[in-house]
């Protein structure tokens, strides 16, 4: 079984303002608000003509015009949202099995409908669920190494904090992608945040998993949130707890734990939300995830 959760240590006077920020929006995110903006999708279809049509604009915070396109990035490709005209704010995305298909953009569109630059890597160079079966893509993984990987994630942050415009960037990944969350923000200091959900740490490790998640942990210095499921079949609750303890181990940097009884691996996934579990735990987790974003790890509060 996973740790107890700790119970959270006294906040310094001078840092009540920030938690209380947090605590109210929070405490919006998860019942949402009534009011409604005009939202829509600009961008350019495959023959360069511009597209602009409604976009959905999400359960939850500031709706604005979002701009979305694919973009080349040397010689990646990825998927961009940010708000008309651009944002200092921005998150890299890094998929689960999925790679950059329908679920990933929409998680992209809607932080850019909050004023967030979203940029989401293209895990198998073009290859994600809008092509592709799962059971190919699960194929896939075994030719994903790490430095690699790292190396193209790097690039689209240098491309976040440079030709975007973004003066900071925090990191969100699913599955797969909340392991390299984890071991980028191990890696590079310019990330202000971390989200990792049901991130695939394994034990044993399989051979293209070169580097040691638990341990590279210890060297984020950034705020952490972790979203762990009970009834995770790839993760066990013994390795969870190794990665929970060596994220409460670290002198800088807080640690948020999201536990979730009976969820199962990937439940944020909502191809996984037949089953309600999965669809309440997402529910709860994410105008949480928001919050975060938000306030911890981008600044002061969603864009208005």
């Amino acid at each position: 079984m996973p740790p107890a959760p700790q119970q959270a240590a006294p906040v310094p006077s001078k840092f009540g303002g920030l938690a209380w920020t947090a605590l109210i929006l929070g405490v919006i995110a998860l019942f949402g608000t009534k009011r409604v903006l005009a939202a829509t999708r600009s961008g350019r279809d495959g023959d360069g003509r511009e597209d602009r049509r409604p976009v959905e604009p999400g359960r939850y915070g500031a709706i604005m015009t979002i701009e979305t396109s694919t973009v080349r990035v040397g010689d990646l490709s990825a998927y961009l949202a940010r708000p008309d005209g651009g944002s200092e704010r921005g998150t890299l995305l890094l998929p689960m099995i999925t790679g950059i298909g329908t679920q990933v953009r929409a998680w992209a569109d809607e932080l850019a409908g909050r004023g967030i630059t979203a940029l989401a890597w293209d895990v198998f160079h073009g290859a994600s669920t809008d092509n592709t079966s799962r059971e190919d893509l699960g194929a896939k993984l075994g030719e994903l190494r790490d430095e690699p990987a790292l190396a193209e994630q790097t690039a689209l942050l240098d491309h976040l904090l440079g030709d975007l415009g973004c003066t900071s960037a925090g990191v969100m990944g699913w599955c797969l992608g909340g392991r390299f969350a984890l071991l980028l923000a191990a890696r590079d200091q310019r990330l202000s945040g971390v989200v990792a959900y049901h991130p695939t740490v394994r034990d044993p490790a399989p051979p293209n998993h070169e580097l040691d998640t638990v341990d590279l942990s210890t060297r984020i210095t950034a705020p952490v949130l972790v979203a762990y499921p009970e009834a995770d079949s790839v993760v066990s609750h013994e390795t969870f707890g190794l990665l929970q303890a060596a994220l409460q181990s670290r002198a800088r940097g807080a640690t948020f734990t999201q536990h979730f009884p009976g969820a199962e691996h990937g439940f944020s996934d909502s191809a996984r939300h037949g089953a309600s579990v999965n669809a309440e735990a997402f529910a709860l987790s994410w105008p949480q995830t928001l919050a975060f974003v938000d306030t911890l790890t981008f600044g002061s509060g969603p864009a208005r």
